[in-house]
This record gives C-alpha cells, sequence and structure tokens, in this order.
C-alpha cells in the first residue's frame, strides 16, 4: 500500500462519528459525503480544495452535468479501472442509471468504505453488492 493511502486512511478513520449535515466539511462538527472528502484532502495535502456550488441532497437526481465527476479528475486524475480498486481509493457512487454522481466514500479495508451517511454519521460500511453495482468511478488520490 502506497504511503498516501495509509494516510488518506488514517485522516478518514479520525472522522468516524462525526454527524452528517449537508453540505458541511467540519471534522466532529458536521459533514456529508463531499465534505468528507474535502476534509481529509485539506488535513493531507494541507490546502483547502475548491468549496462546490451548493447541490441538492436527492441522490437519484437526473442531472446533465458531472461536478463530483470533474472534481475528481481535477483533483486525481484519470479514473482508474473498477478491478485495480484498492484500499485508499476515492470510491463515487451513481444512485441509479441516468442519474448524477451524488455520494463518495473512502475503500479502508478490501471490501469496507468510510463515508458520511444521512442520518448516521461518518462511519464504515461492506462494500456489500447493492454498493459495489453502484460504483460510477474510483480514483487514486495524488501522491504528495
Amino acid at each position: 500500500m502506497r504511503d498516501i493511502d495509509r494516510k488518506i486512511i488514517g485522516e478518514a478513520q479520525s472522522w468516524l462519528g462525526t454527524p452528517y449535515r449537508h453540505q458541511g466539511a467540519r471534522k466532529q462538527i458536521g459533514c456529508d459525503c463531499l465534505g468528507l472528502i474535502r476534509g481529509v484532502w485539506a488535513q493531507v495535502y494541507e490546502t483547502e480544495p475548491e468549496v462546490p456550488k451548493p447541490y441538492s441532497q436527492d441522490w437519484a437526481e437526473q442531472a446533465l452535468d458531472e461536478p463530483m465527476l470533474i472534481a475528481a479528475r481535477k483533483y486525481c486524475g484519470a479514473e482508474l479501472p473498477i478491478q485495480d480498486l484498492h484500499k485508499g481509493c476515492l470510491v463515487l457512487f451513481r444512485w441509479q442509471v441516468g442519474s448524477a454522481i451524488k455520494h463518495a466514500g473512502i475503500l479502508s479495508e478490501s471490501n469496507k468504505f468510510i463515508h458520511a451517511y444521512e442520518r448516521i454519521s461518518v462511519t464504515q460500511s461492506s462494500l456489500v453488492p447493492s454498493w459495489r453495482r453502484r460504483i460510477a468511478a474510483i480514483f487514486e488520490f495524488p501522491s504528495i
């Protein structure tokens, strides 16, 4: 495992239990899935990523644009093939065909990921088939 992957996972684990807050990005105060990724990025890379435009909570929202995918490509580069999924990867999810990518997490173990889950908190979930089939793209965080 790359050193950056260990740092990303370690920082993401420190966010476990942070309450869910739509468009939040503050550890132990509140965040959503994108806020978790932004907060982990800020701590590991010591720079604040761009602040996103307001967005809805609707995971099944139909959309022509893909702001999460565009941002992931901007900061992390090209997508990896799904068979290259490994610990430390950024995982983007699409709720259903035709909907925008609206959820993100960090693979923390071979079959588990850390994400902010509405009405719960930042948590670690198993990457069960119902989550796995919703994977839209995966990325490696860049080396420092």
